[in-house]
């Protein structure tokens, strides 16, 4: 039998492929991993459950990234299923899962779909002028990492554009009820826009008080995207320093800070050009 990993593309339940859907409805056991992306309707599995006509399994980061066997469990008997929003390699974690697959014998099958990593030339930037890809965290008073600024400054100096993801925090727990064994999740939280624009000018203002020269400044131009394959989609195209104050609506958000541009690049962004 077969372990399918299955992307569901960005917006909506219908997103996913005709072969995907026929794969899912006959599927003994569905997964959904539900931590690194949410759809238009959230992680709400009942919605999928309603369309596919059959049960959906809820996975999260605990069993997907410790418990795994327990998703590869009877599929070298029976054909099962993990779907996730997006494309199945969107993410690493999807990729130790089909190495432990494979060190168990379990054929394997990817259905591919839409992700954010190609979806975003939507705003009008070119795919193959984008350099390396940065993750951007969400800070907290005790925990300001800057890695990220490296890669950024690196794919500026070789003109190439930054596509940035933004945080995303599901099913955390405080230290307290970690340490106490109590299965108490804080709120989801989604970074915004605004959040790593301000995060990268105080990464620049840091930089420039130890004498350096920074990659970008406050007048440097970035493209926010909000809800990339939505109805609602958003796309806003402004200075860093706007970006910080722009309020881009409800999640998911990415950021991309365009290296040099072709004119063609250039007036597909000035028609997503904040108004002034």
């Amino acid at each position: 039998m077969v372990f399918y990993l299955i992307g569901l593309g960005l917006g909506d339940v219908e997103d996913i492929t005709v072969k995907g859907l026929n794969i899912v409805k006959n599927c003994a056991r569905v997964h959904l991993e539900a931590y690194t992306s949410i759809l238009c309707y959230g992680l709400d599995k009942t919605n999928l459950e309603k369309f596919y006509g059959r049960e959906v399994i809820e996975a999260d980061r605990t069993i997907v990234e410790q418990e795994s066997d327990a998703i590869l469990k009877g599929a070298d008997k029976e054909d099962v299923a993990l779907l996730v929003v997006g494309d199945p390699f969107g993410a690493t974690t999807h990729a130790d899962l089909v190495l432990r697959a494979k060190q168990q014998n379990i054929p394997i099958r990817i259905i591919h779909n839409a992700s954010i990593m190609n979806a975003v030339g939507c705003c009008g930037l070119q795919l193959y002028n984008f350099g390396e890809t940065v993750s951007i965290v969400m800070w907290t008073d005790e925990w300001q990492p800057e890695s990220y600024y490296d890669k950024i400054a690196l794919n500026r100096q070789r003109g190439m554009h930054t596509l940035c993801l933004l945080d995303i925090k599901t099913k955390e727990q405080t230290v307290e009820n970690m340490m106490r064994g109590r299965k108490i999740f804080e709120p989801a939280r989604y970074q915004k826009c605004s959040e790593a624009a301000s995060q990268l000018l105080t990464i620049c203002e840091r930089r420039k008080a130890k004498g350096e020269e920074c990659a970008y400044d406050e007048n440097t131009m970035v493209v926010g995207l909000a809800r990339v394959g939505w109805d609602n989609q958003k796309i806003v195209y402004c200075s860093l320093t706007e970006m910080s104050e722009m309020e881009m609506g409800e999640p998911l958000h990415s950021l991309i800070i365009p290296g040099e541009t072709h004119p063609l690049e250039v007036d597909m962004l000035e028609t997503f050009r904040a108004s002034s």
